[in-house]
């Protein structure tokens, strides 16, 4: 086997780390995006029956943005075995008491016989502080789905005072 195909064997093989900002994106449609690199669908050596899949680190997930008033309708069910261990739980409930937990990522596999060990190679970070030695095996980003907003105090005041104004309120003009 020539040296090329070595490497390019080895390439195919190996699991690659990839780092992913979550920060107002919708944790719905980042997890049919994270199952693809989880799983290893994105190799040509994918089946379902074969474990290729490869390492993710979600970055800024307290900043997850739930559509329209997800927050306040969605529920999740967990049930402890026993009788009456029935709870459902509120998304903002859920949220902010553990802002690792996405459960969407874990539903999007359903089916997934290897499920369990496909969860322990996504690594959950509140913030952008992610250990060293997690960065340190870092060698892709995954594009967010969608862009993130930038908000009006990160723009240069000059940039702001240029901008066309719609309409320039009186001085005395008064908001009720």
């Amino acid at each position: 086997m020539s040296v090329l195909k070595r490497v390019q064997q080895w390439a195919t093989f190996a699991r690659i780390w990839h780092v992913y900002d979550a920060a107002w994106q919708n944790p719905f449609q980042s997890a049919e995006l994270l199952k693809k690199y989880l799983m290893g669908m994105y190799k040509p050596i994918y089946h379902p029956s074969n474990d290729c899949g490869d390492h993710v680190i979600v970055i800024n997930s307290a900043e997850i943005a739930l559509p329209g008033d997800e927050w306040k309708k969605r529920v999740y069910f967990h049930h402890t075995g026993y009788p009456g261990g029935a709870t459902w739980t509120l998304a903002w409930d859920l949220h902010s008491k553990d802002p690792t937990m996405v459960p969407a990522v874990y539903n999007s596999m359903d089916g997934n016989l290897k499920r369990r060990y496909t969860m322990e190679r996504l690594h959950i970070f509140p913030d952008s502080n992610v250990p060293k030695d997690l960065m340190a095996n870092v060698s892709n980003q995954i594009r967010q789905i969608r862009p993130m907003p930038k908000r009006l105090d990160h723009y240069p005041e000059q940039q702001v005072k240029e901008f066309p104004k719609v309409i320039d309120y009186p001085k005395d003009y008064v908001v009720r």
